[in-house]
């Protein structure tokens, strides 16, 4: 048996303490272990602004896209003023479903569809309006109807900027607004709504007096059912 003694024991920790004192390879470990955190909250926080952005442009994109195709469809003849129909607006909406399939927009947004034309009295005034998605979201503008028999309604959009329709034609304005839902744990935007508006003067000329409401929209046959703006549904039009 080989006795320690107390010099030998001293010495033997010396030793030790002078190794590892000299001893770098554990450096990196223990510089990436306490940077780990930040690199990491900084990635996830890049990568969530980025999500919001490209968001945005999403939800801009299919104002924009609803708002062009609403203001070019209707009933193709050439002789007569073009007349729209309940289906032509369902299968418009249908369209802003493909385009925003990837964010979910009629199950976390809602889209709005105004006419916005002059009433009997040369006023402006919202003759019909289509709404279709889950969030509970009216109208900043108005609903279907307003400004029917007064000119005192100034129009739709930015306050001092208002967009307003001539006489004879219509101009389709269109409202998104949409729940931000975050992809990472950090939940910086979450629950931030985004909304975006478009218009787009009618293309044609367009039958602004027919359909049952004297709004300028048809029921057609068969209808293409797409809820008024006092309801909310996320269900695909027939």
């Amino acid at each position: 048996m080989v006795a320690v003694t107390r010099k030998s024991l001293a010495t033997a920790s010396g030793l030790f303490a002078r190794r590892l004192r000299g001893d770098t390879s554990g450096l990196a470990l223990i510089e990436f272990a306490f940077s780990a955190p930040l690199v990491l909250g900084m990635g996830l926080m890049g990568t969530e602004t980025s999500y919001l952005v490209l968001t945005h442009l999403q939800v801009s994109q299919i104002a924009m896209q609803v708002a062009d195709n609403a203001s070019r469809v209707g009933e193709q003849d050439v002789l007569t003023a073009r007349k729209v129909y309940e289906r032509d607006i369902a299968e418009t909406l249908i369209g802003a479903e493909k385009l925003g399939k990837g964010i979910g927009v009629f199950d976390q947004g809602r889209v709005i569809i105004s006419s916005l034309q002059r009433n009997s009295k040369d006023g402006q005034w919202i003759a019909w309006q289509r709404c279709r998605g889950a969030k509970v979201h009216a109208s900043t503008y108005g609903l279907e109807g307003a400004g029917a028999n007064v000119t005192t309604y100034p129009g739709m959009g930015t306050p001092g900027r208002y967009i307003k329709a001539s006489q004879g034609t219509a101009v389709i304005f269109v409202e998104v607004a949409y729940d931000f839902e975050s992809i990472t744990p950090l939940n910086l935007f979450d629950g931030n709504v985004i909304t975006y508006t478009a218009a787009f003067n009618v293309r044609d000329n367009r039958d602004l007096t027919g359909g049952p409401d004297k709004n300028g929209l048809y029921p057609g046959s068969p209808a293409g059912p797409v809820a008024r703006c006092n309801t909310y549904s996320a269900a695909r039009p027939a």
